[in-house]
């Protein structure tokens, strides 16, 4: 997985240039800066999914910008610099950075490791916002942390939309798991179970319920589901 937007800071310019080519090649909108100030001066210095910064720059220094820029993003940084010795490595990581590599790299050694950072970043960030189903326990647990009791209709509703991974579930489907006929008469039951599932989240957390309706089709849990 490689982010879809990087800036690349080195004042090597024929080093950057064909690394920016690599990276291109590989799907990756990549702006190339030779200064650090250049890419402060940018309209939106702050706007990357991933940077990659060497550490003898005019301008700022790289650790500085690192600095500058974990304060204003949580993006992934990654250090590729000629300066050795194991206190610049710890420098560079106190200061925010993710990853660091030492010249001389090859531009694959570069593209792994900004997908393992980005990889590892993205799944992180999944596993925060998503909910999480206890089955054992019957219990989900919101992004925010507060839990919800689950009845056994209610448990047997998540685990449906646990096992769709975001699909929508069809009502049919769900008629069936609920022992519901096929009759018009149904739908108000099915459409009740679902308000008290609705209800049961929102009276325990404030964030707004992933629940949503697809017209004459089913319903669908509209946000990262985990089972816990």
């Amino acid at each position: 997985m490689l982010p879809s937007t990087l800036a690349l800071v080195d004042d090597d310019t024929e080093y950057c240039e064909f690394l920016a080519q690599h990276l291109r090649s590989q799907g990756v909108d990549v702006t190339a800066y030779s200064d650090s100030s250049d890419l402060l001066a940018d309209e939106a210095p702050y706007r990357f999914d991933f940077y990659v910064l060497d550490l003898m720059l005019p301008g700022v220094g790289g650790t500085e910008l690192l600095r500058i820029i974990r304060r204003r993003t949580q993006a992934g940084v990654l250090i590729v610099s000629g300066r050795l010795g194991s206190e610049v490595f710890a420098e560079v990581i106190n200061a925010g950075a993710d990853m660091y590599l030492t010249k001389p790299v090859t531009f694959e050694q570069v593209e792994l490791a900004v997908r393992a950072v980005h990889r590892r970043i993205m799944t992180t960030a999944k596993t925060a916002t998503a909910w999480k189903l206890d089955s054992r326990r019957s219990i989900l647990t919101a992004p925010d942390g507060q839990t919800v009791e689950l009845s056994a209709t209610d448990l047997m509703l998540m685990e449906c939309f646990l096992q769709a991974n975001g699909d929508t579930v069809s009502r049919d489907h769900i008629r069936s798991l609920l022992g519901l006929s096929h009759a018009a008469d149904s739908d108000n039951s099915l459409h009740a179970t679902i308000y008290r599932l609705r209800r049961r989240i929102e009276r325990v957390t404030p964030l707004a319920v992933p629940l949503q309706s697809q017209q004459k089709v089913g319903y669908q849990f509209r946000a990262p589901l985990i089972a816990a």
